[in-house]
């Protein structure tokens, strides 16, 4: 099964890049059939032939019909950024008055007001940088020759002939669609899933320990597969939105699932989850017939779970459904309640959200909503398009200002150096334009390596065919699908993949500018300083090392969970708040993973080497806390809809009680987690001894009166380390029983009853791992700190009494 699947995931791997190779092979064709054999009258229109191939690499790189189609817009609205300001200026200035300051100057100002807008998208900026570089830089250069308007607009048709090779490309031989993708992922996803599952319910029914294990770990290693296809299933949402009015007779394949299947993904990890706690080996269901043959009975549930899935739009008749239902009213019927029965009854519980997902996704429940959803997303189409209101924020300020001085300086030193080959220092930094923060020296390496090897393979391939134009664009295609794999691959990722690509194209696509030896040798130079330029200034305005920023990520995020599992609650009143508390977690964790990757490929020079292994515990904990979280929200809302069915007396005074359970939970968790929080802000604990040291005197320690300590410090530093859990989880149980106990329902409503135990056993189960998930950050916090701290003894008690203590915690 393992090797059948590394097959197939191979020969996905090799056709998607293959397809990929030939799109950007065919668009670079294009390019460079009309630059190379064009009439004199167009070619001399299309003066920038290198731009017209980095527009090409920026579109059409694992792009669909949509992608392109955006690209055409954002290429346009690059121009109008890029381009028409430059011919204002270079009419107003005058081209022969340009010096190499003043140049450098005007593409620092340009570069600010095209990168400072919010909503402004990341390929439009780096297209418009672009045309600012060769604007202003070939202007410099070529002096009192250059035409103020005629030579910004030529900079502009170079740009629309790599937009138009684009869609060519992608239209031959016949369009690439994203809904035609999405729709062959999905059938991959939805045979992921309905293996995974059953891999699952074997695991769940096992008849020993080492069998669920083997099962669980085969389960795990079909999940990465999954999450890829998911992930690609997602990434097409924008792209699916332009292809709407283009396809429309593809009704079916215009709704991108990907969202609804992230739910999916999630209850397949409570599930799974629900296994590795599940002390019960083999599982006995309550319902005596189904002992029988139970492993048939949920592979058949879950076949049926499958074929609702959209888009394959398999409507299952009704009578299956019913059975279905039937099924797990039998499967649940587990009273009273212990904490051992908490695994398998929230693994049920998944099962049901399981069947509700299905359920929500078939076509008759979509038909309900659909022109609702549908006339939205015209509005957010025509939204994207029509309207771009230009959005300023502080916050993009510092971004701004960082690369108007990278391309500034580029721009400067590259011309100081060549002024023929000026521009190439600009460029790579302008088309390299990132969103936010990354790991700067190894992205900048893999650049430089990347430009390197792209340029010595063109260099190769010209010595090779000499003159023969036609065999060195053949030459392109390998180097195409090698540099493919680059960009799937972890030493150079995107960033290098496209620099090798460029690298070779700029080269082999091209004539008449001189030895390729030396062109090959001024571009190396070129970007070499481009890239020292952008380095240069992010050491300088981003001081702050990704290992401190994931270090401060990590307070805040659990600064933020100690509120969202304080507003756990069976009142519905809060759940709104609860649900944004979420959202915000769920934000700031993915934040700290991006933080902790960039941080793990930081070089450390002569700091402390970062603890990848800790943070990386950490984050899975926080994780596991955040999708506990939202189990523990959805059982919330299904038991509030239940409560409206059920005696209200009875059903008041048992819910106070329930909260009451709840309040201890959260009163114990809260204050752990809010003394993690102040520990993992401790910059030193020799700094933090000395401040103790300092105000020593002042403090009365046996008294205690000045060190306002919880007293759940003292118990999560114990040995004893679940017995607050128990105390709490047992006294919840109890109440649930209690609360079943006054339910009087009719046979025909046994589900009801049912659903309320599911409910409330899956939000017992999910604080019982939120409270083991909180000793398991403990426990890292602390070899954290022992790893920062190496020659101090730990003890987080007397680290949160002396931070206590202290009036000015020493903190970051």
């Amino acid at each position: 099964m393992a090797s059948r699947n590394e097959s197939n995931r191979s020969r996905d791997l090799w056709r998607s890049c293959l397809a990929a190779a030939l799109k950007t092979a065919l668009a670079c064709t294009i390019v460079g059939c009309i630059t190379l054999y064009a009439p004199k009258a167009i070619k001399r229109e299309i003066a920038f032939p290198a731009f017209s191939y980095v527009t090409v690499i920026l579109i059409v790189t694992d792009a669909t019909l949509g992608d392109t189609l955006r690209g055409c817009w954002l290429a346009f609205y690059a121009s109008f950024q890029g381009v028409f300001p430059a011919i204002l200026s270079l009419w107003l200035i005058g081209p022969s008055r340009l010096t190499t300051s003043t140049t450098a100057a005007m593409v620092a100002v340009s570069a600010f007001l095209v990168v400072l807008p919010e909503n402004t998208h990341l390929i439009s900026k780096r297209i418009a940088l672009g045309q600012i570089v060769i604007v202003y830089v070939i202007g410099f250069v070529n002096g009192m020759h250059t035409e103020p308007v005629m030579h910004p607009i030529r900079v502009a048709a170079s740009t629309a002939l790599g937009v138009v090779a684009c869609v060519l490309a992608l239209l031959f031989p016949y369009p690439s669609l994203a809904c035609r993708e999405v729709t062959e992922n999905f059938k991959l996803f939805s045979d992921n899933v309905s293996e995974r599952l059953k891999l699952i319910v074997k695991a769940f029914l096992a008849e020993d320990n080492k069998l669920r294990q083997a099962l669980i770990s085969q389960e795990k290693s079909l999940s990465v597969p999954g999450n890829k296809l998911l992930q690609s299933i997602k990434s097409k949402q924008e792209s699916m939105q332009w292809e709407r009015f283009i396809v429309m007779f593809f009704k079916s394949y215009c709704t991108n699932p990907g969202e609804r299947l992230q739910d999916l993904e999630r209850i397949l990890r409570g599930m799974e989850i629900s296994l590795t706690n599940c002390s019960q080996i083999p599982v006995r269901l309550a319902d005596p017939q189904l002992e029988d043959e139970p492993t048939n009975s949920l592979e058949e549930h879950i076949s049926n779970q499958i074929k609702r899935m959209p888009p394959l739009m398999t409507i299952i008749p009704e009578s299956q459904t019913e059975n279905d239902v039937k099924f797990l009213q039998k499967l649940h019927t587990i009273i009273p309640v212990t904490d051992k029965d908490l695994p398998i009854l929230f693994f049920l519980f998944c099962l049901k959200l399981l069947q509700g997902k299905s359920a929500a996704t078939t076509p008759n429940v979509s038909a309900k909503h659909g022109p609702n959803d549908s006339e939205k997303q015209k509005k957010s189409y025509f939204g994207n398009i029509c309207s771009t209101p230009i959005r300023i924020n502080k916050r993009r300020l510092m971004p701004a200002f960082k690369s108007s001085l990278s391309l500034g300086f580029a721009v400067l030193l590259g011309l100081m150096y060549s002024k023929e080959n000026g521009f190439w220092a600009g460029l790579p930094v302008a088309i390299s334009l990132t969103s936010g923060r990354e790991a700067t020296f190894k992205i900048a390496n893999a650049k430089a390596q990347g430009t390197v090897i792209g340029t010595v393979y063109g260099v190769i391939c010209c010595f090779i065919f000499g003159k023969y134009i036609k065999l060195r664009f053949l030459s392109l295609l390998p180097w195409f699908i090698f540099s493919k794999f680059l960009c799937k691959s972890k030493m150079y990722g995107q960033a290098g993949g496209i620099s090798a690509v460029i690298g070779a194209v700029l080269i082999l696509g091209r004539e008449n500018f001189g030895p390729p030896r030396e062109f090959a040798i001024a571009r190396i130079v070129e970007t070499f300083i481009g890239l020292s330029c952008s380095i240069m200034v992010d050491v300088l305005l981003q001081p702050t090392r990704a290992a401190t920023m994931a270090k401060i990520q990590l307070s805040t995020v659990l600064g933020t969970l100690h509120k969202c599992v304080g507003m756990i609650s069976l009142c519905t009143s809060t759940i709104s708040n609860f649900e944004e508390g979420q959202k915000k977690l769920k934000f700031q964790v993915n934040e700290l993973g991006k933080f902790i990757g960039e941080a793990a490929a930081e070089p450390n020079f002569w700091f402390l080497p970062f603890h990848s292994a800790c943070y990386g515990k950490l984050l899975d904990s926080l994780s596991k806390m955040v999708d506990f979280l939202l189990f523990g929200a959805q059982a919330i809302k299904l038991l509030e809809q239940e409560s409206r069915r059920f005696d209200s007396k009875h059903w008041k005074e048992t819910v106070s009680k329930l909260d009451g359970d709840l309040e201890l939970f959260k009163e114990s968790v809260v204050s752990a987690i809010k003394c993690l929080e102040e520990i993992s802000m401790i910059k030193s604990l020799a700094a933090l001894d000395k401040e103790f040291e300092m105000r020593k005197g002042s403090l009365d320690l046996e008294l205690g009166k000045r060190i306002p300590i919880d007293p759940y410090v003292v118990q999560v530093s114990s040995s004893n380390e679940a017995d607050w859990t128990v105390k709490n989880v047992n006294s919840f149980l109890r109440h649930s029983d209690e609360l079943l106990s006054h339910i009087n329902i009719e046979k025909d409503e046994e589900d009801l009853k049912n659903q309320v135990i599911l409910s409330l056993s899956a939000l017992a189960f999910c604080m019982n791992n939120i409270a083991r998930e909180t000793k398991e950050i403990e426990k890292v916090i602390k070899e954290v700190v022992q790893w920062e701290n190496p020659s101090s003894q730990v003890n987080l008690y007397d680290i949160l009494c002396k931070i206590h203590a202290t009036t000015n915690t020493v903190t970051i």
